[in-house]
């Protein structure tokens, strides 16, 4: 149809056909399709067609098109990547890929028992390894994030203590913080605790002063959003305890082949993020939370996540895989769910399993061994460049660290600027969120940072701030 001739017909969608078009519309007993929005008010419809460009009229030429788009990006693959702050750069072994790509998994949705025995089943592996990583007895399977893990097992504590005040690390990842706000909010009084600024450890002072009777949970992470390691862990669970409170902790998983689990330092409930176990980084995708905890049957009823459980089927002959709190998800209790998680993001779940059974505890060690040797390795580097601070906080460190430039009188924005032209992506910008810090900028090293992409970085920072 040539233009001028009417409505045109998109060669990708075929409801644009007039035919098709006007059989849709009588089939539901309607004239024209500006009927379906008669209900919303003139005044906010768009009296004109939308300023769109022509259609393209093959596949090669969208393929050409969305091609030159994507030219535009410069990916973690075309220049080494110091970005991190919550979805990090790990090295994905092929066969997790391989696993979620099997139509078994990729393309199913969640089955019951009966149906979807292989799923479940390896759901059950993931919940099992990874509770053993965290020292933790029972693990709901993922959620959306880390974020949402977090608020869900802050709420959970709400409703054990019967308490409705919670208390987080004011150097909080500003994302989750919004997301607990809005959340949460509705059910608890979200408040700040501060940390010191020349270390990043909370400050204990002000936890003291700000616990109280209404405290249903005290927040920590370790490591936290600028890296650093809580090394008074224990103290800040004793603390919470003494008050009646729970001790939640957020971890990155991938740390713990290396560092005592949070169980150790008195931990309630544990959350975290899988996406570094085997989960490529993507736009808007491949996260997914955690909530673990004990083995009680107080506490497991108020994960509104599944818990999938193991028994010998009727007949003895084998094992069947099923849902252990099923009556307790928000999948059944809808409108009278306690919490909500949604669906599961499944499919990461069995990525994680895949790569934790790939690696198992000697293979966590060493990749945490050899994360901490190599981003100690990339601050001394950059500690030795004249006005360059690294690491900026006194606290041991994992994976990530903060860098303050202030005194070389360039921003972060016009380090990373520089640094992008040399053919890096340099760190996340603090300045912003965290102005307490100067011009700072978390850094992220992780296994694919090789030496020469370390010795490169040090290189171009000192041409930058030059």
């Amino acid at each position: 149809m040539t233009p001028g001739d009417g409505p045109a017909v998109h060669p990708y969608i075929p409801n644009s056909a007039p035919g098709t078009r006007a059989e849709m519309l009588r089939a539901i007993g309607v004239s024209d399709a500006d009927t379906l929005y008669r209900d919303v008010p003139t005044d906010l419809r768009l009296e004109r067609p939308l300023d769109l460009p022509e259609a393209l009229p093959s596949e090669l030429a969208l393929r050409r098109h969305v091609t030159s788009l994507l030219d535009r990006n410069v990916s973690c693959e075309d220049a080494p990547s110091f970005l991190g702050g919550g979805c990090w750069q790990h090295y994905v072994p092929v066969v997790c890929d391989e696993i979620i790509s099997r139509g078994e998994f990729l393309t199913a949705y969640g089955g019951l028992w009966y149906s979807d025995h292989g799923k479940n089943q390896a759901y059950f592996e993931f919940q099992s390894m990874l509770g053993e990583l965290l020292d933790m007895d029972a693990v709901g399977l993922t959620t959306y994030d880390w974020s949402a893990a977090t608020t869900t097992a802050l709420l959970m504590a709400c409703r054990l203590t019967h308490r409705g005040q919670v208390l987080v690390p004011r150097n909080l990842s500003p994302e989750k913080r919004a997301q607990m706000h809005n959340f949460a909010r509705s059910a608890a009084e979200i408040v700040d605790v501060a940390y010191e600024a020349d270390t990043g450890l909370l400050d204990l002072d002000d936890l003291r002063a700000k616990l109280s009777s209404s405290t249903a949970a005290v927040y920590i992470e370790n490591p936290s959003f600028l890296g650093t390691l809580e090394t008074r862990a224990g103290e800040i669970a004793r603390l919470a305890h003494e008050s009646g409170a729970l001790c939640v902790v957020g971890v990155d998983p991938i740390s713990l082949g290396l560092l005592a689990p949070p169980s150790t330092y008195g931990a309630d409930i544990v959350t975290g993020e899988v996406q570094p176990l085997g989960i490529h980084m993507q736009y808007g995708g491949g996260l997914g939370g955690f909530v673990a905890t004990r083995h009680d049957s107080r506490w497991l009823a108020e994960i509104p996540s599944l818990l999938t459980s193991i028994m010998r089927t009727a007949d003895g002959s084998g094992l069947g895989y099923g849902w252990a709190n099923w009556v307790e998800t928000s999948w059944v209790k809808r409108e009278e769910s306690r919490d909500f998680t949604g669906t599961t993001t499944g499919l990461w779940t069995i990525a994680a399993a895949v790569y934790l059974s790939l690696m198992g505890p000697q293979g966590m060690r060493e990749l945490g061994e050899t994360i901490v040797a190599k981003a100690t390795y990339a601050a001394r580097l950059l500690d030795g460049i004249e006005g360059v601070r690294a690491p900026a906080l006194g606290a041991p460190f994992f994976k990530e660290f903060v860098v303050d430039f202030s005194a070389t009188g360039k921003t972060v924005a016009e380090v990373n600027a520089g640094l992008l032209e040399r053919g890096i992506i340099g760190g996340k910008d603090l300045s912003i969120d965290f102005p307490g810090q100067g011009q700072s900028a978390l850094f992220c090293v992780t296994e694919m940072h090789m030496q020469d992409y370390l010795d490169r970085l040090a290189a171009a920072v000192e041409e930058v701030t030059r």
